[in-house]
């Protein structure tokens, strides 16, 4: 409330969570950075949770090109019939995650993610 001030500071991603930073409003959409499973956390309690934000990379690391764990949590929330992630974030996650496989040599990684591509053009 207006009469009672923050009693907690709110859940950072783990590398910031020493650094003494403090995020209020992302710029980003308005949106404010939190950790994965404070994101997790959420989705457990309201099912219909936003799905972009708990797979954000930034979320998790501080390199928001890493999709690495974005794409694994993906995966396994869509075993869990988590399925309402828009087909256009599907799409820049899979092949976000694709790029990073091929720029690391690993190519036939990198088909194996586009395998799971929604859009089969």
């Amino acid at each position: 409330t207006s009469e009672c001030e923050k009693y907690a500071c709110c859940p950072l991603p783990p590398y910031l969570e020493d650094s003494g930073y403090v995020i209020e409003e992302d710029d980003n959409g308005g949106r404010p950075l939190r950790d994965v499973c404070f994101h997790l956390l959420k989705l457990y309690s309201d099912r219909s949770y936003e799905l972009d934000q708990l797979l954000d990379p930034r979320s998790v690391t501080s390199d928001p090109l890493d999709f690495r764990l974005s794409w694994h949590l993906w995966e396994v929330l869509r075993a869990l019939n988590y399925c309402h992630l828009s087909q256009q974030s599907w799409g820049v996650l899979n092949t976000s995650y694709a790029a990073q496989l091929e720029s690391e040599g690993l190519w036939e990684w990198a088909v194996f993610v586009m395998l799971h591509e929604p859009d089969a053009q």
